[in-house]
């Protein structure tokens, strides 16, 4: 199954993690940050992707409730019909640390995959994978 991680550029860190962790999984993972390269048009890339892929994984952060591009993803995912139960909100560390407003209505109604934030390493995937393939 194709999996698109959606975020912010600033958790480009974070979502290489979760793409690797995932990829362990036997998933492939379509990751704008790391799959579109300079020179690439950045817009047709992420569309190419999405339409490719049949489940999303948003990684909710400060930074990512922020982000239109994250809004826009997310919004994809809601009107598209091989993402229904496929749209996978994460969060790390607690969900309170996002000001509820800042989620869109129907994203804070969803399941969520809350994971612990980890030092020094990134949280455990299986969780999200679970929900991914439970829903498949």
């Amino acid at each position: 199954m194709k999996v698109f991680i959606s975020h912010s550029h600033a958790d480009s860190a974070l979502a290489a993690g979760v793409s690797k962790g995932l990829r362990g999984y036997g998933l492939e993972v379509r990751d704008p940050d790391a799959d579109v390269f300079p020179g690439d048009n950045w817009a047709e890339q992420v569309a190419r992707a999405l339409k490719e892929c049949q489940a999303m994984v948003v990684l909710l952060t400060p930074a990512a409730v922020e982000s239109p591009y994250v809004r826009r993803e997310m919004e994809y995912a809601l009107g598209a019909k091989r993402y229904s139960n496929r749209l996978i909100p994460v969060t790390f560390g607690a969900r309170e640390q996002l000001e509820e407003d800042s989620v869109p209505w129907i994203i804070r109604h969803m399941p969520w995959v809350e994971l612990e934030d980890r030092e020094g390493g990134f949280p455990e995937v299986k969780p999200i994978t679970d929900a991914i393939l439970n829903n498949a």
